[in-house]
């Protein structure tokens, strides 16, 4: 039946190429929707991902309690094994060591009495070694203003608003003012290499960025580090694996009692981020969802018209003598092979612009040249399970629908007047 069903609407193109290529049509759009709406969601986290959170987090277990109110005498010890061990079981993501600090950026004048002085926010970052994951993650290069990234031990980058205000400039000599990892004062002097504008006013304010080695030497934190980020390469959140990651970590330490001891959170866990990611989550399903309903209609239509074109088929097929219930089943069947090879098309159709979108995408860097929002300039798709589905919903129910509610007609047509319809 399936077989003589499909062997005619491929025979008969007038009564199927319609159906199908609005039924491809909207499958594709539908999966090209929720593709975008998954990677606009996944670049919105990532923003906050390459500031603060990372895609998984690994901290001590005191600084976990202390929440914000953690500072570096609560790092973590032994980091550099820590990350062999990270980056071998978690070779997915890319692993960075961070130290967060403050302090006051002192600069003298020339005969080294204090010409200018104020508070600044720091990041300890690795900046010298060139595939440090850090760098991209940052996007440091593109965020200098003036002068050059780091090369060498002993020199800095500070934020363009800090360097305008204390009135220096790339090769100026600063020194900072803070505090040891056991709380004892701290100094040590740099060289700004370059200013800095990230696009986000908290940080572009009073931010000062060194290499993690310099700031290790200066805290008096040798093999420690405030925390230890985990990213994916392609900035995408996988919210599933990056929880089964930091379950994984964590039942492999929880022998260890040790309250400096290592704890992993994925950034969906953490207290703010958790809200946000489910909130932005509503928000793409209900947009698909509403998407989805748009396009139902469309093929709900689409499905009425094919039977009102079909009406005097349908007659000559009854005055013929076939079964009412038999015709209508066999019409229902013919609208889900032609709502079922549509939706897999347009899936496929779908998929390969999206796997671009996902793997190169999109910068529209050059539309934010003067934007002063924290957002990723690079537009990303993101290919989740749904994917896979979510193109059958219009493809399927409505026309399944569309045909169901229009062939009820066929029950209301009387056998006894068919011929006087039929007539010419």
């Amino acid at each position: 039946m399936i077989r003589f069903l499909a062997k005619g609407l491929w025979r008969d193109p007038t009564r199927s190429l319609f159906p199908f290529l609005t039924v491809t049509t909207g499958a594709m759009v539908t999966v090209l929707m929720q593709t975008y709406l998954a990677g606009i969601s996944s670049n919105l986290s990532w923003s906050s991902a390459r500031f603060s959170s990372g895609h998984v987090k690994v901290i001590s277990r005191a600084a976990a309690k202390a929440g914000d109110r953690a500072s570096n005498e609560l790092a973590l010890a032994g980091v550099n094994q820590l990350l062999e061990g990270l980056r071998r079981d978690a070779p997915d993501l890319a692993w960075a060591p961070r130290i967060r600090f403050g302090g006051l950026i002192d600069v003298p004048d020339d005969q080294g009495l204090t010409k200018a002085q104020a508070p600044v926010a720091g990041l300890g970052v690795e900046l010298i070694r060139a595939d440090a994951p850090d760098r991209p993650v940052l996007a440091l290069e593109s965020a200098i203003v003036r002068g050059r990234a780091p090369v060498a031990p002993g020199e800095a980058l500070i934020s363009e608003d800090l360097a305008r205000h204390l009135n220096i400039g790339p090769g100026a000599k600063a020194t900072l003012i803070g505090s040891t990892m056991h709380g004892a004062m701290a100094t040590a002097n740099f060289t700004i290499a370059g200013t800095l504008r990230f696009g986000v006013r908290a940080m572009d304010r009073g931010t000062m960025v060194a290499d993690i080695r310099d700031i290790q030497r200066a805290l008096e934190m040798d093999d420690a580090a405030g925390e230890l980020l985990g990213f994916y390469p392609d900035t995408l959140y996988r919210r599933a694996a990056a929880e089964s990651t930091a379950d994984s970590f964590n039942a492999r330490h929880a022998r260890d009692a040790d309250e400096f001891g290592p704890t992993m959170v994925a950034m969906s866990r953490l207290p703010g981020i958790v809200e946000f990611l489910d909130l932005t989550d509503r928000v793409s399903v209900g947009i698909v969802a509403a998407f989805t309903f748009v396009m139902s209609i469309v093929l709900w239509n689409a499905g009425l018209i094919g039977t009102l074109r079909r009406y005097g088929e349908i007659g000559v097929r009854l005055a013929f003598g076939e079964d009412k219930g038999r015709l209508y089943r066999a019409m229902l069947l013919e609208s889900l092979l032609i709502g079922l090879v549509g939706s897999v098309v347009g899936t496929l159709l779908a998929l390969g612009p999206a796997y671009w979108l996902q793997s190169r995408g999109w910068d529209i860097g050059y539309m934010m040249q003067n934007a002063s929002l924290m957002i990723q300039t690079v537009i990303r798709a993101q290919i989740t399970p749904a994917t896979f589905v979510i193109g059958f919903l219009p493809g399927l129910l409505a026309t399944g629908i569309g045909t169901a509610v229009s062939g009820r007609g066929i029950y209301n047509r009387q056998t006894a007047s068919l011929m006087k319809e039929l007539e010419v």
